[in-house]
Parts: structure tokens; sequence; C-alpha cells
């Protein structure tokens, strides 16, 4: 059983920091605030579906004024959104969104976790939901939750009870969490799991009800809410110089990607808590009648005792002076019997113990990144800034074999530098998403490792551990080893340290479209993961393909060089597809693998592996027109998979559009969301409309109904009403309205056949309204729906035409959907059968 809680408290170690974020140093105010915290034994299981899914306002309430330890449960990491800082979507959208997650608890005092379900689009019924994700997988993560993070209270964001309403993700989550409820504590469900942790039944369970699940806030104020906690959120913390609504705000305006940057605000704000299940609580205090003092453990008073003591008699001017009191009640609580309390309060203790006695402990490695089998170096800091009787005995460096020991006196305010060298064991783990190490179905990621469930991230590869003697007693500090470094336009940053491939390979076009027979050149970069690298690569292809040369040899000399070599891939003569993987040999090993690097400024750098392959598509596909204007929106790759069937595609700003300028493109595509984001628009409306008036093509792509201002309430030169019509099947039947009209038959024909291998959904925010200016190119609809005719439509204007779309090119294009190719060339040359027409009678 011992082994157990080991390897839990490794867990909660690992999942309660944020990776390689930069060092808390907190004033005396915010560590009397952690005091607080120190002493309050309860904690709140926040559950949804989603990354922003989650109530910031509620979770930092319960963080920082009840002083609960809250953790936010989201089954999925996002995979299936829209980015609108960058153009990562699915798996890298997933990684991008679980940082922000991690930012956003970072600022709300709350913790992260996860299950293995991943978000692979929009479900409008929880019964299709669970399907794909295999619900039982995402059942037993639940359970695995509840039985490790023990909550007292379990809130879900959603309604268990009113399927169809909302996303089927949202209504799904609450399921499980109700259904998880009643299973945590039956050693019979999920026995496997008991080998590493122990059954738990959580005291209650509440829905985070709203006015807006009751229609409108008058009906909501005339609701019974006799079975219902209200808590007005808007509480203001002295201590912090914030109110919980800043805090919220700030918070919920990490999920940049998803455009929820906001102000802050303040006042009063209510909150309601809909009890659902369990021992009912009396009055608006969601923890009544549940111990969260010291004595709610066995052997807790003790510690209790001089905790309260602390936080009573707190000293604002020298918090140091706590540190003889701080170091006993460490030493009692290590006796406690109860491995989770234990584990728990004593990492928020030590915690406390570095802030008071003004210690800073670092590792930082002299470089981002190393390989197994090389050589690491390690620069070590510590310092003791208050005159605290602190003594450095060891420094271990988990992961491998290395420690120093200079059992050294660290004197008040003068810096201690040590460096530890190691040899990176070889079979240490490259450092990338778990989740993402191996193939996982369309719903479910595939995850092995039991103790990995549910963690926010990757552990990382290598921590010190500073023991320190503190007054007498001895007392371990874990730091993961990072990178710090500086930049003359940024400052101080870290990065973390991360283990990585001798080389790895990627192929920059991730679609390889070839609309006749010509071969082509694919160039392979290959990327020195260390110093003097050298090798072959060659490039697997699908049968009925030809490769050469069959191999290239290559050679590398500084770490972190890339060179490209070039491979001539020709297709077959008739419609073919498949992937290209390149594969590189050193030595006697193999490397097969592609580095993708997420770096924005709100988040820790990110390193994820993936295979290194594009997919080769030989298609028959028409085209006519040659210059295409792109005017970006949200982000994504329409751009370069245009430019794959021979578009020459110019990506245009919007404030350099001016009378004229677009008259030289054969069409003007708007990006996804780009009325939603790109403010611009509104004062090029009139120039984008007379170019088409004059005979230009103008393809608008989806847009969000209702998120932007009242100048762009009409985005087309007719009437035209957006709504939230979606049709979420991929497989949907696609029947075609219009079967003589040019959008369907030039240059490509388009069958049914072309909505076959379409991925995650047909498309979304179709029109439900529009004037008779416009045809309805296709039907199609979602199982027990009526037929939506917006996905695809077209209007004359002037002497041009107008077309707006909600079908899912962005994630169809990419991916080499071939139907979709020829569906969007047919759009891009609209009137060119008409020109060619004329054309042939003039002849």
């Amino acid at each position: 059983m011992k082994n157990i809680w080991v390897l839990l408290s490794l867990t909660i170690l690992i999942s309660t920091s944020s990776f390689a974020q930069k060092p808390e140093k907190l004033t005396s105010a915010e560590l009397f605030h952690e005091v607080q915290k120190l002493n309050f034994l309860g904690t709140a299981l926040y559950v949804a579906a989603h990354p922003d899914d989650e109530n910031t306002g509620l979770i930092s309430y319960l963080s920082n004024h009840k002083k609960a330890r809250t953790v936010y449960l989201s089954l999925t990491r996002g995979d299936g959104g829209q980015n609108l800082i960058g153009s990562e979507l699915r798996e890298l959208l997933g990684v991008l969104r679980t940082q922000e997650l991690l930012a956003a608890r970072n600022v709300d005092g709350g913790e992260q976790q996860f299950s293995r379900a991943n978000d692979f689009g929009f479900s409008k019924l929880p019964k299709e939901t669970l399907n794909i994700w295999d619900k039982e997988k995402v059942l037993a993560d639940v359970v695995w939750a509840i039985r490790t993070i023990k909550p007292d209270v379990i809130i879900n964001r959603f309604d268990h009870r009113t399927p169809g309403t909302t996303h089927g993700h949202h209504t799904a989550s609450a399921m499980l969490s109700m259904e998880a409820f009643d299973l945590a504590n039956k050693p019979e469900v999920y026995p496997e799991q008991l080998k590493m942790t122990t059954t738990w039944q959580p005291k209650r369970i509440f829905y985070n009800t709203s006015w807006w699940q009751y229609g409108s806030r008058e009906k909501f104020a005339e609701a019974d809410k006799s079975n219902m906690i209200k808590m007005d959120v808007g509480t203001y913390y002295p201590e912090l110089g914030l109110s919980n609504n800043e805090i919220a705000a700030m918070a919920r305006s990490q999920h940049l990607c998803q455009g929820f940057g906001r102000l802050t605000d303040r006042g009063s704000s209510d909150e309601y808590l809909e009890f659902l299940k369990g021992d009912a609580p009396q009055g608006n205090d969601l923890f009544e009648g549940i111990n969260t003092t010291w004595s709610r453990v066995k052997g807790g008073d003790a510690v209790g005792d001089i905790l309260y003591k602390v936080e009573k008699n707190f000293d604002f001017q020298n918090p140091s002076k706590h540190i003889p009191e701080l170091v006993k009640a460490y030493e009692l609580l290590q006796k406690i019997e109860d491995e989770h309390w234990k584990t728990l309060k004593s990492e928020q203790l030590k915690n406390i113990i570095l802030a008071a006695a003004g210690l800073y402990l670092e590792a930082s490695s002299e470089s981002a990144s190393t390989t197994p089998g090389s050589e690491a170096n390690v620069n070590i800091e510590a310092i003791s800034r208050t005159g605290a009787n602190v003594t450095l005995k060891q420094i271990d460096i988990i992961g491998a074999n290395a420690k120093l020991l200079p059992n050294k006196v660290l004197d008040n305010n003068k810096k201690e530098n040590f460096k530890i060298s190691f040899t990176v064991p070889e079979n240490t783990s490259y450092t990338s998403p778990y989740w993402l190490d191996e193939p996982g179905t369309l719903g479910t990621y595939m995850v092995k490792d039991q103790s990995l469930i549910g963690k926010p991230e990757t552990p990382s590869a290598f921590k010190a551990v500073f023991t320190l003697v503190i007054d007498g007693v001895e007392i371990p500090f874990g730091k993961d080893v990072i990178y710090r470094y500086s930049r003359p336009d940024k400052g101080e940053l870290y990065e973390p340290f991360v283990i990585l491939p001798e080389v790895t390979s990627r192929i920059d076009e991730k679609v390889l479209i070839f609309a006749n027979t010509d071969t082509k050149e694919v160039q392979v970069k290959i990327r020195a993961g260390k110093n003097d690298v050298s090798g072959t690569v060659t490039l697997n292809h699908p049968s009925g393909w030809s490769v050469t040369p069959k191999s290239i040899p290559f050679s590398i000399a500084q770490k972190g060089e890339e060179i490209s070599v070039t491979f001539n891939v020709a297709p077959p003569n008739t419609e073919s597809e498949g992937k290209i993987e390149p594969m590189i040999t050193v030595g006697n090993k193999k490397y097969s693998k592609e580095l993708v690097e997420i770096s924005y400024d709100h988040i820790p750098k990110q390193s994820v592996l993936l295979p290194s392959e594009a997919k080769v598509v030989r298609m028959d596909i028409q085209k006519s027109g040659e210059h295409i204007a792109y005017i970006m929106g949200a982000g994504d790759k329409v751009p370069e998979s245009l430019e794959q069937i021979g578009y020459q595609v110019h990506i245009v700003d919007p404030n350099d559009i001016q009378n004229g300028t677009l008259d030289k493109y054969d069409a003007v595509v708007v990006g996804i969301r780009a009325y939603n984001v790109v403010d611009a628009l509104k004062f090029k409306q009139p120039i984008l409309f007379d170019y088409v008036k004059k005979g230009g093509t103008m393809i608008v792509q989806y847009n969000t109904a209702g998120r932007w201002s009242n100048q762009f309430d009409n985005i087309a030169p007719y009437d035209l009403t957006l709504s939230r019509d979606r049709v979420t099947d991929e497989n949907a039947e696609v029947k075609i309205l219009a079967p003589d009209h040019s959008l369907v038959n030039f240059p490509n024909p388009i069958s049914k056949k072309d909505f076959d291998g379409w991925v995650q959904e047909r498309g979304l925010y179709f029109p439900n309204k529009w004037s008779l200016e416009f045809t309805p190119i296709l039907s199609m609809k979602d199982e027990g729906e009526a037929e939506k005719q917006g996905s695809l439509i077209i209007a004359p204007y002037g002497e041009g035409h107008y077309i707006y779309t909600g079908l899912s090119f962005f994630r169809e294009l990419p991916v080499g959907v071939s139907g979709a190719y020829k569906l969007f060339a047919n759009m891009l040359s609209v009137g060119k059968d008409e020109v060619k027409k004329d054309s042939n009678v003039k002849g």
C-alpha cells in the first residue's frame, strides 16, 4: 500500500505545478492567502466537457474565498474546436488549449485534469457522443478522477437531464459525472484502479445552473429555487487587491485561441448550484456538514494547533518569523497515516516554507534540449534571503544517476551556484504529449499507463530534488529541470527542458495533390537534435507510386541545424491516394518522427513529436482562373491547399484594399470567421461588393452568427441570415438540389461520391434565410432532423457572383479530400464557363 501513495504523491507533485512556468514569487499578502488555503481541508471537483466550459468565477470563488482545493475536470482537450490565433488544429490545437487551461488555473488558483476523451467535433446528442468516446473508457476516467482527487462535492457545468438541447459532449459530461458519483465507492467497479488508489464517496453533487437554462432572466427570477444554493461570487480579496470577478476574467482571457479575451469587471455576481444527489446541505454553504478542519485527519489536530496560530498571528512584515512553527508542523504532518492529505498538505506547506524563508531554488539546463545518450549540464542556484537557518545538504537529479553533496549553510542573501553534469539514459522517453504517443480512435486517446491518465501534461524527464535542513528538519523540495535564458526583446524567459530524437524530419506540405501524371519534387527537411549527425533518408510510398532516388545520404554539423533533401515523386495514371513517410537511418537506429513546436507568449513552448508523413493524392481535377486573393480570418490552411492544385494565392490585408485593387484577381476568398475577427472588413464591404458587381467572384466561408458589430448584420449584397444550423455527421447524405448549375458541373462534374471521405463534419453555421436572388446548391441533414439547404448558396450580383458556404473546407482541404478540392475549384471557376462559351462562339 505504501507504494501506492508514493506514486500518488509523485502524481500530485507533478499535476499541481504548471510545466516550466516562471517560478512563483509570493508577496507576504499572497503568502498569507496560501496559509489560509493550507488550513482548509475540503475539495471540490468541477466537471465539464471542453477547455472553455469551466466557470472561472466559481472556480476562483471556491479556491480563493472558500479556500478549497478546486479541480476542473475537462473531459476533452478541445481538439475539435477552431483557432483564432494560429493554424494549429486537431491534436495540436488540443495541446495549445491544454496549456491555456493550465494558464487559466494558474490565475484562478484551481487545478486541472482531463480524461482520455477526444473532442471529435460538434455532437448533437449525448448518445452519439458516448458511442464515439467509448463510454466505458471515459466513465472509468471520471471514476479514476474521483478516486484520486477525493472531492467532497462535485459540480456539473451542464444538466444531465436535457439531451439534445446543447452540445452532446456537454450533456454527456454531466451524465458521466452523475454515474461516476455512484460508482467511485464500489470496489467491484474498475477494480484494477485500486492497485493505485482507493474507493471514494463524494458527499454531494450539484448542477451549476443559471438563467440561460430557463430561457430568460425573467423566467429564472420566477423559478423555484428551494433546491438551490445561492452564492455571491463577486467578493473582494484585500490580500490580493482583486475582486473575484477580476480574477475570473483574467483566467477566462487565457483562452486566447478561442477568442475569449475580455475586460475585467467588479461587483456582486450570483451563482446558483442546484442540489442533485447525496447529503443535502442546510443553507447556502456547499461544504455544510463536512469537516474541513485539520481534525478530519487522524493526528491532524496537532498540526492544526500550530498552523491556525500561524494564520491568526501572521507577521506580514516578517513571514520568516513563522519558519520554526511551519517546520514543526511539517514534521508532525509526516507522521499522519492518511497518505492523501499528508501528500497534498505537505506540498502546500513546503511551498509556504520556501516563500517564508525567501528561498529560491533553480535547476536550469545550459540548453533547451538534449538527446538520449548525450551529456546534460545543469546549473544550480540556491539562495536564502531572510536569514533562516537553512543548510543545503544534497541535490539529486531524479531520472538520472546524478547527485551533489554540498552540505553547505545558506548564508543570508548569498547566492550559491553549482553545476551537475550527467549522461541522459538511453531509455529516457522523448518529450511529447503522452496522449499522442500511440494512435487512438476517433473519440478516445490511447493511454496505457494508468498513472498518466488525468494528468494535464507529460511529466518532466528530470527533476532536481533539493534536500534542505531547515531548523534541524530535513525537507525535500522538487523542481523540474528547466531552461532559463534571455532575449533582448523579451527579457528573461523560461522553457521546458526537453528530450528529443537525434534527428527529426518533416514534409511541409501535408497534402500533395497530383492533378495529372507529372512528377513533383518533394522536399524532406531534416533537423539535428545534436552535433555531428549523419546517415541516410528514404521515402516510403504507396504501391503504384514511384520515388527517386531510393535513398539520400546527409550530414549535419550543428545541433538545431536543418537541411533539405529532394525526392522526385511520380503518381500512377489512375486516381489514388496514400502516405509518403521519411525514414532516417543513423547507425543502427531508425527515426520517423516530426518535431512540431508550438510557441506563444501566453503559454510555455511545447514540443510535439508526431509521425512524419504527408498524404499524396492523385486526382483528375480541372480548374479555371489563376490568381486568387485570400483574406485571412481566424486562421486556416486553405491558401496552401489551393496552391497545391495550381492556383497562385495572394494573401491580402483588408487595410490595403482600395477601389480597383482587387480587379486583377479571378476570385476573392474570405477566410473562416473573418467577419468575426477582422474589424477592418466593415469598412471594405462596399469595395468588395463593387468588385463582384464588375464581374468578380467572392467566396465567403463560414462565420459565427451574432459575433460582430451592427455593420455586419448582412455580410452579403442581398439579405442573408446566419444560424447555428450545422450537419455534424461527416457521412450524412448530400443531395444536389441544382444539378444543372455550373457549381456542380464546371469544370469538374460533382456527384454524391465527391462527399465520401469527409472528416469531422459536413459544415457549420449555415444560413437559414436568404433572399430569392440566392440559389441553394446542396441539401443535407443529421439523422432525425429536417433537411438543411444553406451549406452552399450562390447569387449573381451585377456581372459577378457571390457565394456563401458553411461547408468545412478548412478541415477537408488540409487532409486531402478529393471531392472538396473539386467543389472548391468549381466555386473559383464560377462564371468562367460562360466566358468559355462566349469565346467558342466568337471563334
